[in-house]
């Protein structure tokens, strides 16, 4: 199997550099992408604790219900365009926003960053990860 894959790196040459040259440019992506406007939970409890900081919860309204970081706003990622003029008395905070698990909370984070917020974090890992922290959820 492996005389099989040598001969194979051999005979396509162009092909192996190709795959390799994606490989390393997806791995350089994905790495600067999920260090880049992000905090962990401890992170976030720090920010929440000593600097107000706001949470915005992207996911949808049962999810929401079935549990929430205290004090978080439900402010869903279909409608973050229209509703984020509620946000505007705490433009100045930190604002951390929270999805399922970190993956699509990073298109609302750009987008208000483009409208203007200075300080908007994703939660690595989303809620997902602070339910597996073991931190408090509200539920109702």
């Amino acid at each position: 199997m492996i005389d099989q894959l040598f001969e194979f790196m051999q005979n396509h040459p162009l092909l192996v550099g190709a795959f390799l040259l994606v490989l390393t440019a997806w791995i350089l992506y994905e790495v600067r992408n999920s260090s880049a406007n992000g905090v962990t939970s401890s992170e976030a409890t720090q920010l929440i604790n000593r600097e107000d900081a706001v949470v915005v919860d992207t996911r949808d309204a049962d999810a929401f219900k079935a549990g929430h970081i205290a004090g978080a706003r439900h402010i869903p990622q279909s409608r973050i365009d229209e509703r984020q003029g509620e946000l505007q008395k705490v433009k100045e905070k930190p604002i951390i926003v929270v999805c399922k698990s970190g993956q699509t909370s990073g298109m609302t984070v750009a987008k208000l960053a483009k409208a203007g917020y200075p300080r908007v974090l994703k939660l690595k890992g989303g809620m997902m990860q602070w339910q597996a922290d073991g931190l408090p959820v509200v539920r109702k």
